[in-house]
Protein backbone atom coordinates (compact mmCIF):
# COMPACT_ATOMS: atom_id res chain seq x y z
CA UNK A 1 0.00 0.00 0.00
CA UNK A 2 3.04 2.28 0.93
CA UNK A 3 4.74 1.58 -2.09
CA UNK A 4 1.71 2.15 -4.67
CA UNK A 5 1.37 5.47 -2.59
CA UNK A 6 4.62 6.25 -3.25
CA UNK A 7 3.88 5.29 -6.56
CA UNK A 8 1.75 7.20 -7.62
CA UNK A 9 3.61 10.51 -6.00
CA UNK A 10 6.22 9.67 -8.23
CA UNK A 11 4.63 9.57 -11.44
CA UNK A 12 2.37 13.08 -10.47
CA UNK A 13 6.08 14.74 -9.97
CA UNK A 14 7.16 13.51 -12.88
CA UNK A 15 4.23 14.59 -14.74
CA UNK A 16 4.53 17.94 -13.42
CA UNK A 17 8.20 18.50 -14.13
CA UNK A 18 7.98 17.72 -17.42
CA UNK A 19 4.89 19.81 -18.57
CA UNK A 20 5.66 21.91 -21.19
CA UNK A 21 4.00 25.13 -20.07
CA UNK A 22 6.16 25.04 -16.84
CA UNK A 23 9.49 24.69 -18.24
CA UNK A 24 9.41 25.47 -22.22
CA UNK A 25 12.24 23.85 -24.46
CA UNK A 26 13.92 26.50 -25.98
CA UNK A 27 13.59 24.81 -29.81
CA UNK A 28 10.00 24.34 -29.26
CA UNK A 29 8.95 28.35 -29.45
CA UNK A 30 11.00 28.94 -32.60
CA UNK A 31 8.66 30.13 -34.75
CA UNK A 32 9.29 28.79 -38.37
CA UNK A 33 8.96 32.41 -40.38
CA UNK A 34 12.37 33.63 -38.72
CA UNK A 35 13.59 35.32 -41.46
CA UNK A 36 10.65 37.16 -41.97
CA UNK A 37 11.05 38.38 -38.26
CA UNK A 38 14.80 39.32 -39.07
CA UNK A 39 13.52 41.27 -41.74
CA UNK A 40 11.00 43.64 -40.03
CA UNK A 41 13.23 43.68 -37.44
CA UNK A 42 16.05 45.04 -39.92
CA UNK A 43 13.54 47.88 -41.64
CA UNK A 44 12.69 48.72 -38.40
CA UNK A 45 16.20 49.13 -37.01
CA UNK A 46 17.06 51.70 -39.90
CA UNK A 47 13.62 53.39 -39.24
CA UNK A 48 14.99 53.75 -35.77
CA UNK A 49 17.99 55.28 -37.04
CA UNK A 50 16.65 57.64 -39.85
CA UNK A 51 14.65 59.17 -36.48
CA UNK A 52 17.65 59.09 -34.76
CA UNK A 53 19.27 61.30 -37.49
CA UNK A 54 16.02 63.77 -38.19
CA UNK A 55 16.07 63.74 -34.08
CA UNK A 56 20.01 65.13 -34.35
CA UNK A 57 19.35 67.54 -37.02
CA UNK A 58 16.16 68.96 -34.93
CA UNK A 59 19.22 69.74 -31.88
CA UNK A 60 21.47 71.12 -34.12
CA UNK A 61 18.82 73.39 -35.72
CA UNK A 62 17.63 74.08 -32.34
CA UNK A 63 20.85 74.55 -30.81
CA UNK A 64 21.31 77.29 -34.06
CA UNK A 65 18.47 78.76 -33.49
CA UNK A 66 19.19 79.11 -29.11
CA UNK A 67 23.08 80.32 -30.82
CA UNK A 68 21.49 83.05 -32.90
CA UNK A 69 18.54 84.27 -30.09
CA UNK A 70 21.88 84.56 -27.92
CA UNK A 71 23.84 86.67 -30.55
CA UNK A 72 20.60 88.69 -31.21
CA UNK A 73 19.87 89.15 -27.55
CA UNK A 74 23.76 90.29 -27.03
CA UNK A 75 23.57 92.25 -30.60
CA UNK A 76 20.03 94.21 -28.80
CA UNK A 77 22.00 94.66 -25.49
CA UNK A 78 25.30 96.59 -27.17
CA UNK A 79 22.47 98.61 -29.03
CA UNK A 80 20.62 99.39 -26.14
CA UNK A 81 23.90 100.94 -24.43
CA UNK A 82 24.82 102.55 -27.42
CA UNK A 83 21.79 104.46 -27.50
CA UNK A 84 21.58 105.41 -23.97
CA UNK A 85 25.02 106.56 -23.83
CA UNK A 86 23.69 108.88 -26.99
CA UNK A 87 20.82 110.03 -25.66
CA UNK A 88 23.13 110.74 -22.51
CA UNK A 89 25.36 112.68 -24.68
CA UNK A 90 22.80 114.39 -26.70
CA UNK A 91 21.22 115.20 -23.27
CA UNK A 92 24.36 116.50 -21.93
CA UNK A 93 25.02 118.77 -25.34
CA UNK A 94 21.42 120.14 -24.95
CA UNK A 95 21.90 121.26 -20.90
CA UNK A 96 25.41 122.83 -22.41
CA UNK A 97 23.88 124.08 -25.21
CA UNK A 98 21.05 126.03 -23.36
CA UNK A 99 23.85 126.81 -20.48
CA UNK A 100 25.37 128.86 -22.78
CA UNK A 101 22.48 130.55 -24.82
CA UNK A 102 21.51 132.09 -21.03
CA UNK A 103 25.16 133.18 -20.75
CA UNK A 104 25.21 134.63 -23.92
CA UNK A 105 21.64 136.27 -23.12
CA UNK A 106 22.92 137.49 -19.62
CA UNK A 107 26.08 139.30 -21.00
CA UNK A 108 25.92 139.97 -25.09
CA UNK A 109 23.50 142.63 -24.13
CA UNK A 110 26.28 145.23 -24.31
CA UNK A 111 28.12 146.81 -26.89
CA UNK A 112 30.32 145.21 -28.72
CA UNK A 113 34.45 145.84 -28.09
CA UNK A 114 35.00 146.30 -31.75
CA UNK A 115 32.66 149.55 -31.14
CA UNK A 116 34.90 150.78 -28.62
CA UNK A 117 38.10 149.13 -29.77
CA UNK A 118 39.93 148.82 -26.16
CA UNK A 119 40.77 146.66 -22.91
CA UNK A 120 37.41 148.64 -21.05
CA UNK A 121 35.07 146.92 -23.24
CA UNK A 122 33.52 144.18 -21.31
CA UNK A 123 30.45 143.06 -23.73
CA UNK A 124 30.96 140.45 -26.84
CA UNK A 125 30.71 142.16 -30.47
CA UNK A 126 28.97 141.45 -33.50
CA UNK A 127 29.66 138.88 -36.20
CA UNK A 128 30.87 141.92 -38.98
CA UNK A 129 32.37 145.02 -39.04
CA UNK A 130 30.83 147.35 -36.74
CA UNK A 131 28.42 149.57 -38.07
CA UNK A 132 28.90 147.93 -41.75
CA UNK A 133 32.45 149.74 -41.54
CA UNK A 134 30.78 153.21 -41.51
CA UNK A 135 32.50 156.12 -39.62
CA UNK A 136 31.09 158.58 -37.50
CA UNK A 137 32.66 162.27 -37.26
CA UNK A 138 35.67 162.55 -35.17
CA UNK A 139 35.64 163.77 -31.44
CA UNK A 140 35.93 168.02 -32.12
CA UNK A 141 33.03 167.97 -34.88
CA UNK A 142 30.80 166.31 -32.70
CA UNK A 143 31.72 168.55 -29.66
CA UNK A 144 31.45 171.90 -32.09
CA UNK A 145 27.85 170.30 -33.44
CA UNK A 146 26.93 169.91 -30.25
CA UNK A 147 27.49 173.05 -28.38
CA UNK A 148 26.05 175.06 -31.60
CA UNK A 149 23.62 172.87 -32.95
CA UNK A 150 21.92 170.83 -29.81
CA UNK A 151 22.73 172.80 -26.94
CA UNK A 152 21.64 176.28 -28.36
CA UNK A 153 18.52 174.52 -29.71
CA UNK A 154 16.90 173.79 -26.24
CA UNK A 155 17.93 176.89 -24.26
CA UNK A 156 14.06 177.81 -24.44
CA UNK A 157 13.17 174.41 -23.15
CA UNK A 158 12.50 175.95 -19.42
CA UNK A 159 10.60 178.79 -20.30
CA UNK A 160 8.14 176.29 -22.79
CA UNK A 161 7.79 174.26 -19.18
CA UNK A 162 6.94 177.24 -17.53
CA UNK A 163 4.74 178.36 -19.56
CA UNK A 164 2.85 175.48 -20.20
CA UNK A 165 2.51 174.28 -16.58
CA UNK A 166 1.17 177.61 -15.08
CA UNK A 167 -1.56 177.39 -18.10
CA UNK A 168 -2.15 173.67 -17.01
CA UNK A 169 -2.55 174.29 -13.54
CA UNK A 170 -5.49 177.01 -14.91
CA UNK A 171 -6.78 174.65 -16.78
CA UNK A 172 -7.09 171.38 -14.67
CA UNK A 173 -8.53 173.92 -11.90
CA UNK A 174 -11.23 174.95 -14.41
CA UNK A 175 -12.18 171.14 -15.03
CA UNK A 176 -12.17 170.32 -11.21
CA UNK A 177 -14.58 173.26 -10.54
CA UNK A 178 -17.04 172.36 -13.43
CA UNK A 179 -17.22 168.01 -11.92
CA UNK A 180 -19.39 166.87 -9.58
CA UNK A 181 -17.38 165.33 -6.62
CA UNK A 182 -19.97 162.80 -5.83
CA UNK A 183 -20.39 161.75 -9.63
CA UNK A 184 -17.63 162.70 -11.73
CA UNK A 185 -14.34 161.37 -12.02
CA UNK A 186 -11.61 163.42 -9.85
CA UNK A 187 -8.67 165.07 -11.79
CA UNK A 188 -5.08 165.08 -9.75
CA UNK A 189 -2.06 167.35 -10.38
CA UNK A 190 0.14 166.67 -13.59
CA UNK A 191 3.06 165.08 -13.75
CA UNK A 192 5.73 165.90 -16.58
CA UNK A 193 7.70 163.30 -17.88
CA UNK A 194 9.52 162.06 -21.44
CA UNK A 195 12.58 164.21 -22.96
CA UNK A 196 11.26 167.50 -22.16
CA UNK A 197 11.67 166.52 -18.36
CA UNK A 198 14.55 164.73 -18.61
CA UNK A 199 16.64 167.12 -20.56
CA UNK A 200 17.26 165.75 -23.61
CA UNK A 201 14.48 167.15 -26.46
CA UNK A 202 15.92 168.37 -29.54
CA UNK A 203 13.03 168.39 -31.97
CA UNK A 204 10.88 171.57 -33.05
CA UNK A 205 8.65 172.52 -31.97
CA UNK A 206 9.10 171.18 -27.94
CA UNK A 207 6.78 168.80 -26.77
CA UNK A 208 5.62 168.48 -23.17
CA UNK A 209 4.32 164.92 -22.33
CA UNK A 210 2.23 165.61 -19.07
CA UNK A 211 0.33 162.68 -16.75
CA UNK A 212 -2.93 163.78 -15.35
CA UNK A 213 -3.85 160.75 -12.85
CA UNK A 214 -7.34 160.80 -12.38
CA UNK A 215 -10.08 158.81 -9.75
CA UNK A 216 -13.36 157.32 -9.65
CA UNK A 217 -15.88 159.07 -7.15
CA UNK A 218 -16.65 157.64 -3.72
CA UNK A 219 -17.53 154.56 -2.90
CA UNK A 220 -15.74 153.06 -5.86
CA UNK A 221 -11.69 152.88 -6.36
CA UNK A 222 -9.54 151.56 -9.54
CA UNK A 223 -8.28 147.72 -8.92
CA UNK A 224 -5.04 147.40 -11.55
CA UNK A 225 -4.22 143.92 -12.89
CA UNK A 226 -1.17 143.54 -14.28
CA UNK A 227 -0.08 141.25 -17.36
CA UNK A 228 2.07 139.37 -15.37
CA UNK A 229 -0.05 138.42 -12.69
CA UNK A 230 -1.78 136.15 -15.67
CA UNK A 231 -0.19 132.96 -16.76
CA UNK A 232 -2.12 132.92 -20.09
CA UNK A 233 -1.54 136.38 -21.96
CA UNK A 234 -0.38 136.73 -25.07
CA UNK A 235 3.04 138.01 -25.93
CA UNK A 236 1.22 140.97 -27.80
CA UNK A 237 -0.36 141.47 -24.93
CA UNK A 238 2.35 141.84 -22.33
CA UNK A 239 3.09 145.39 -21.03
CA UNK A 240 -0.97 146.40 -20.87
CA UNK A 241 -3.07 145.73 -17.67
CA UNK A 242 -6.70 146.08 -17.20
CA UNK A 243 -8.14 148.15 -14.70
CA UNK A 244 -11.14 147.00 -12.65
CA UNK A 245 -13.79 149.33 -11.47
CA UNK A 246 -14.53 148.01 -7.80
CA UNK A 247 -16.21 149.16 -3.99
CA UNK A 248 -13.27 150.77 -1.77
CA UNK A 249 -14.62 147.95 0.52
CA UNK A 250 -13.61 145.42 -1.67
CA UNK A 251 -17.36 144.52 -3.15
CA UNK A 252 -17.55 144.15 -7.02
CA UNK A 253 -19.11 147.57 -7.93
CA UNK A 254 -22.68 147.03 -5.43
CA UNK A 255 -24.37 144.98 -3.67
CA UNK A 256 -27.26 142.87 -4.72
CA UNK A 257 -29.91 146.01 -4.52
CA UNK A 258 -28.03 147.77 -7.32
CA UNK A 259 -28.51 144.74 -9.86
CA UNK A 260 -32.00 143.99 -9.25
CA UNK A 261 -35.29 145.75 -8.88
CA UNK A 262 -36.81 145.95 -5.64
CA UNK A 263 -40.51 145.92 -4.54
CA UNK A 264 -41.96 149.02 -3.67
CA UNK A 265 -42.31 147.07 0.61
CA UNK A 266 -38.35 145.87 0.18
CA UNK A 267 -35.37 147.90 1.44
CA UNK A 268 -31.97 147.02 1.16
CA UNK A 269 -30.31 146.71 4.59
CA UNK A 270 -26.89 147.99 3.53
CA UNK A 271 -27.84 150.83 1.57
CA UNK A 272 -30.85 152.92 2.43
CA UNK A 273 -33.39 154.92 -0.07
CA UNK A 274 -31.49 157.79 -0.53
CA UNK A 275 -28.40 155.88 -1.45
CA UNK A 276 -26.32 157.07 -4.71
CA UNK A 277 -24.61 153.92 -5.53
CA UNK A 278 -25.58 153.17 -9.44
CA UNK A 279 -26.88 150.20 -10.69
CA UNK A 280 -24.76 147.93 -12.39
CA UNK A 281 -26.45 148.98 -15.63
CA UNK A 282 -24.98 152.57 -15.23
CA UNK A 283 -21.51 151.70 -15.06
CA UNK A 284 -20.59 154.02 -18.19
CA UNK A 285 -21.05 156.43 -16.00
CA UNK A 286 -17.76 155.12 -14.13
CA UNK A 287 -16.09 154.76 -17.93
CA UNK A 288 -16.57 150.73 -18.55
CA UNK A 289 -17.34 149.37 -21.15
CA UNK A 290 -20.46 148.20 -21.85
CA UNK A 291 -21.61 144.55 -19.76
CA UNK A 292 -18.29 144.98 -17.97
CA UNK A 293 -16.65 145.84 -14.71
CA UNK A 294 -13.30 146.92 -16.62
CA UNK A 295 -12.28 150.96 -17.65
CA UNK A 296 -12.54 151.60 -21.10
CA UNK A 297 -9.86 153.27 -22.89
CA UNK A 298 -12.38 155.08 -25.63
CA UNK A 299 -14.98 155.82 -22.84
CA UNK A 300 -11.90 157.66 -21.14
CA UNK A 301 -11.25 159.46 -24.41
CA UNK A 302 -14.46 160.63 -24.89
CA UNK A 303 -15.17 161.83 -21.10
CA UNK A 304 -11.16 163.68 -20.71
CA UNK A 305 -12.08 165.79 -24.18
CA UNK A 306 -15.40 166.35 -23.09
CA UNK A 307 -13.83 167.67 -20.13
CA UNK A 308 -11.35 169.80 -21.23
CA UNK A 309 -13.33 171.57 -24.05
CA UNK A 310 -15.40 172.57 -21.29
CA UNK A 311 -12.94 173.88 -18.81
CA UNK A 312 -11.65 175.58 -21.93
CA UNK A 313 -14.60 177.60 -22.58
CA UNK A 314 -14.51 178.44 -18.86
CA UNK A 315 -11.11 180.23 -19.06
CA UNK A 316 -10.32 181.48 -22.74
CA UNK A 317 -11.78 184.99 -22.25
CA UNK A 318 -8.46 185.31 -19.89
CA UNK A 319 -5.78 184.02 -22.82
CA UNK A 320 -4.90 185.90 -25.62
CA UNK A 321 -4.69 182.23 -27.66
CA UNK A 322 -6.55 179.63 -29.19
CA UNK A 323 -6.34 175.82 -28.00
CA UNK A 324 -7.82 173.45 -29.71
CA UNK A 325 -7.10 169.46 -30.36
CA UNK A 326 -4.54 168.26 -31.89
CA UNK A 327 -4.13 164.75 -33.03
CA UNK A 328 -8.29 163.05 -32.97
CA UNK A 329 -6.67 159.45 -31.98
CA UNK A 330 -5.25 160.90 -28.79
CA UNK A 331 -7.37 162.44 -26.36
CA UNK A 332 -5.11 164.96 -24.54
CA UNK A 333 -3.08 166.26 -28.05
CA UNK A 334 -3.37 169.82 -27.75
CA UNK A 335 -2.19 172.46 -29.76
CA UNK A 336 -1.81 176.30 -28.44
CA UNK A 337 -2.65 179.02 -31.54
CA UNK A 338 -0.62 182.24 -30.60
CA UNK A 339 -2.34 185.25 -32.71
CA UNK A 340 1.24 185.56 -34.60
CA UNK A 341 0.77 182.03 -36.46
CA UNK A 342 3.14 180.37 -33.80
CA UNK A 343 1.96 177.31 -32.32
CA UNK A 344 2.75 175.76 -29.18
CA UNK A 345 1.64 171.94 -29.08
CA UNK A 346 2.01 169.50 -25.71
CA UNK A 347 0.15 166.41 -24.64
CA UNK A 348 -2.17 166.08 -21.71
CA UNK A 349 -2.69 162.47 -21.23
CA UNK A 350 -5.14 160.92 -18.33
CA UNK A 351 -3.64 158.01 -16.66
CA UNK A 352 -4.24 155.89 -13.43
CA UNK A 353 -1.62 155.30 -10.97
CA UNK A 354 -0.65 151.26 -10.24
CA UNK A 355 -1.23 150.59 -6.76
CA UNK A 356 0.92 152.72 -4.70
CA UNK A 357 3.85 152.65 -7.22
CA UNK A 358 5.18 155.36 -9.88
CA UNK A 359 3.66 152.79 -12.38
CA UNK A 360 0.86 154.62 -14.35
CA UNK A 361 -1.62 153.14 -16.62
CA UNK A 362 -1.73 155.60 -20.06
CA UNK A 363 -5.00 155.25 -22.40
CA UNK A 364 -3.39 157.00 -25.16
CA UNK A 365 0.08 157.22 -26.69
CA UNK A 366 1.23 158.83 -29.75
CA UNK A 367 1.52 155.52 -32.04
CA UNK A 368 5.25 154.27 -33.08
CA UNK A 369 4.62 152.39 -36.39
CA UNK A 370 6.49 149.01 -34.55
CA UNK A 371 4.08 148.98 -32.01
CA UNK A 372 0.76 147.35 -32.35
CA UNK A 373 -2.78 147.92 -31.06
CA UNK A 374 -4.39 146.91 -27.76
CA UNK A 375 -6.69 143.33 -28.35
CA UNK A 376 -9.38 145.44 -26.75
CA UNK A 377 -10.23 148.78 -25.50
CA UNK A 378 -9.80 147.70 -22.00
CA UNK A 379 -6.08 146.96 -22.58
CA UNK A 380 -3.81 149.79 -20.84
CA UNK A 381 -0.51 150.18 -21.68
CA UNK A 382 2.10 150.43 -18.22
CA UNK A 383 4.20 153.43 -18.55
CA UNK A 384 7.52 153.73 -16.83
CA UNK A 385 7.83 157.53 -17.54
CA UNK A 386 8.49 158.30 -14.25
CA UNK A 387 11.20 155.56 -12.87
CA UNK A 388 13.15 156.54 -16.19
CA UNK A 389 13.33 160.36 -15.25
CA UNK A 390 13.96 159.05 -11.32
CA UNK A 391 16.63 156.56 -12.63
CA UNK A 392 18.87 159.17 -15.05
CA UNK A 393 18.67 161.79 -12.31
CA UNK A 394 20.10 158.98 -9.85
CA UNK A 395 22.66 158.09 -12.25
CA UNK A 396 23.48 161.87 -12.96
CA UNK A 397 24.80 161.82 -9.30
CA UNK A 398 27.65 159.25 -9.85
CA UNK A 399 28.37 160.79 -12.93
CA UNK A 400 31.63 162.93 -13.53
CA UNK A 401 30.69 167.43 -14.17
CA UNK A 402 29.21 167.66 -17.94
CA UNK A 403 28.95 163.90 -18.23
CA UNK A 404 28.34 163.42 -21.95
CA UNK A 405 25.03 160.23 -21.66
CA UNK A 406 21.94 162.64 -22.47
CA UNK A 407 24.82 164.67 -24.89
CA UNK A 408 24.74 160.92 -26.36
CA UNK A 409 21.04 160.41 -26.71
CA UNK A 410 20.45 163.97 -27.71
CA UNK A 411 22.94 163.53 -30.98
CA UNK A 412 21.45 160.03 -32.20
CA UNK A 413 17.72 161.30 -31.39
CA UNK A 414 18.59 164.31 -33.61
CA UNK A 415 19.72 161.93 -36.67
CA UNK A 416 17.31 159.65 -36.14
CA UNK A 417 14.37 162.49 -36.40
CA UNK A 418 16.55 163.74 -39.59
CA UNK A 419 16.49 160.58 -41.28
CA UNK A 420 12.64 160.05 -40.44
CA UNK A 421 11.77 163.29 -42.22
CA UNK A 422 14.22 161.86 -45.40
CA UNK A 423 12.76 158.53 -46.03
CA UNK A 424 9.70 158.20 -43.81
CA UNK A 425 9.20 156.87 -39.90
CA UNK A 426 10.13 153.48 -39.97
CA UNK A 427 9.72 151.07 -36.39
CA UNK A 428 12.61 152.77 -34.98
CA UNK A 429 11.93 155.50 -32.08
CA UNK A 430 13.43 157.99 -29.80
CA UNK A 431 12.33 155.17 -26.92
CA UNK A 432 14.10 152.59 -28.29
CA UNK A 433 17.14 155.04 -28.23
CA UNK A 434 16.69 155.77 -24.39
CA UNK A 435 15.92 152.29 -23.92
CA UNK A 436 19.64 151.83 -25.20
CA UNK A 437 21.12 154.20 -23.54
CA UNK A 438 19.43 153.05 -19.77
CA UNK A 439 20.89 149.37 -20.29
CA UNK A 440 25.12 151.31 -20.99
CA UNK A 441 24.47 153.47 -17.62
CA UNK A 442 23.73 150.48 -16.02
CA UNK A 443 26.88 148.64 -17.53
CA UNK A 444 29.15 151.37 -17.55
CA UNK A 445 31.47 152.62 -14.80
CA UNK A 446 30.67 156.34 -14.05
CA UNK A 447 34.22 157.72 -15.02
CA UNK A 448 33.28 156.26 -18.68
CA UNK A 449 31.07 158.97 -18.83
CA UNK A 450 33.21 161.71 -18.72
CA UNK A 451 32.83 165.07 -21.92
CA UNK A 452 36.11 163.85 -23.56
CA UNK A 453 34.50 160.74 -24.48
CA UNK A 454 31.32 161.68 -26.15
CA UNK A 455 32.67 160.13 -29.61
CA UNK A 456 33.51 156.80 -28.07
CA UNK A 457 30.06 156.69 -26.46
CA UNK A 458 28.41 157.76 -28.90
CA UNK A 459 29.55 155.12 -30.98
CA UNK A 460 29.02 152.55 -28.29
CA UNK A 461 25.54 153.32 -28.36
CA UNK A 462 24.77 153.16 -32.27
CA UNK A 463 27.02 149.44 -32.34
CA UNK A 464 24.68 148.61 -29.33
CA UNK A 465 21.30 149.44 -31.34
CA UNK A 466 22.48 147.48 -34.18
CA UNK A 467 23.48 144.96 -32.27
CA UNK A 468 20.04 144.91 -31.03
CA UNK A 469 18.21 145.25 -34.65
CA UNK A 470 19.87 142.57 -35.89
CA UNK A 471 19.01 140.18 -33.38
CA UNK A 472 15.93 141.47 -33.36
CA UNK A 473 15.54 141.73 -29.44
CA UNK A 474 15.97 145.03 -27.25
CA UNK A 475 14.83 144.49 -23.87
CA UNK A 476 12.44 146.57 -21.77
CA UNK A 477 15.03 148.12 -19.35
CA UNK A 478 12.85 147.84 -15.97
CA UNK A 479 10.60 144.33 -16.69
CA UNK A 480 12.23 141.38 -15.56
CA UNK A 481 15.75 143.20 -14.64
CA UNK A 482 16.85 142.14 -12.08
CA UNK A 483 20.23 144.25 -12.54
CA UNK A 484 18.70 147.62 -11.72
CA UNK A 485 18.94 149.25 -8.21
CA UNK A 486 16.66 148.17 -5.28
CA UNK A 487 16.81 152.47 -4.64
CA UNK A 488 14.01 152.51 -7.39
CA UNK A 489 11.49 150.88 -5.39
CA UNK A 490 9.94 149.20 -8.60
CA UNK A 491 7.09 146.79 -7.68
CA UNK A 492 8.19 143.00 -7.49
CA UNK A 493 5.65 141.66 -10.06
CA UNK A 494 7.53 143.99 -12.47
CA UNK A 495 11.65 142.34 -11.63
CA UNK A 496 9.94 138.68 -11.77
CA UNK A 497 7.87 139.01 -14.55
CA UNK A 498 9.59 137.70 -18.20
CA UNK A 499 11.89 140.27 -19.94
CA UNK A 500 9.94 142.42 -22.67
CA UNK A 501 11.46 142.41 -26.43
CA UNK A 502 10.36 146.00 -27.86
CA UNK A 503 11.41 144.29 -31.08
CA UNK A 504 9.23 141.35 -31.01
CA UNK A 505 7.47 143.13 -33.62
CA UNK A 506 10.44 143.14 -36.02
CA UNK A 507 9.75 139.25 -36.04
CA UNK A 508 6.06 139.21 -36.85
CA UNK A 509 6.53 142.13 -39.82
CA UNK A 510 9.17 141.21 -42.41
CA UNK A 511 8.81 144.38 -43.92
CA UNK A 512 8.80 146.68 -41.38
CA UNK A 513 12.09 145.23 -40.26
CA UNK A 514 13.73 145.36 -43.23
CA UNK A 515 12.64 148.93 -43.79
CA UNK A 516 13.81 149.65 -40.14
CA UNK A 517 17.59 148.41 -40.93
CA UNK A 518 17.81 149.92 -44.39
CA UNK A 519 16.71 153.23 -42.38
CA UNK A 520 18.99 152.72 -39.95
CA UNK A 521 22.32 151.99 -42.01
CA UNK A 522 21.12 155.00 -43.97
CA UNK A 523 21.18 157.09 -41.07
CA UNK A 524 24.74 155.97 -40.08
CA UNK A 525 25.86 156.79 -43.80
CA UNK A 526 24.15 160.45 -43.55
CA UNK A 527 25.36 161.11 -40.38
CA UNK A 528 29.08 162.65 -41.11
CA UNK A 529 27.45 164.86 -43.97
CA UNK A 530 24.31 165.85 -41.93
CA UNK A 531 25.86 166.82 -38.98
CA UNK A 532 28.75 168.64 -41.08
CA UNK A 533 25.83 170.38 -42.94
CA UNK A 534 24.41 171.78 -39.70
CA UNK A 535 27.83 172.82 -38.02
CA UNK A 536 28.51 174.88 -41.17
CA UNK A 537 24.95 176.54 -41.08
CA UNK A 538 25.02 177.61 -37.29
CA UNK A 539 28.73 178.58 -38.13
CA UNK A 540 27.73 181.21 -41.17
CA UNK A 541 24.52 182.31 -39.19
CA UNK A 542 26.82 183.58 -36.66
CA UNK A 543 29.41 185.05 -38.26
CA UNK A 544 26.26 187.21 -40.05
CA UNK A 545 25.20 188.14 -37.16
CA UNK A 546 29.06 189.49 -35.91
CA UNK A 547 29.14 186.20 -33.15
CA UNK A 548 32.70 184.95 -32.55
CA UNK A 549 33.46 181.60 -32.45
CA UNK A 550 33.47 180.06 -29.10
Amino acid sequence: MAMGLFRVCLVVVTAIINHPLLFPRENATVPENEEEIIRKMQAHQEKLQLEQLRLEEEVARLAAEKEALKQEAEEGRQQNETRVAWDLWSTLCMILFLMIEVWRQDHQEGPSPECLGGEEDELPGLGGAPLQGLTLPNKATLGHFYEHCIRGATADAARTREFLEGFVDDLLEALRSLCNRDTDMEVEDFIGVDSMYENWQVDRPLLCHLFVPFTPPEPYRFHPELWCSSRSVPLDRQGYGQIKVVRADGDTLSCICGKTKLGEDMLCLLHGRNSTVPPYGDMENLLCAADSVYLDTMQVMKWFQTALTRAWHGIAHKYEFDLAFGQLDSPGSLKIRFRSGKFMPFNLIPVIQCDDSDLYFVSHLPREPSEGTPASSTDWLLSFAVYERRFLRMTLKALPDGACHLSCLQIASFLLSKQSRLTGPSGLSSYHLKTALLHLLLRRRAADWKAGQLDARLHELLCFLEKSLLEKKLHHFFIGNRKVPDAMGLPEAVLRAEPLNLFRPFVLQRSLYRKTLDSFYEMLKNAPALISEYSLHVHSDHASLGIPKS
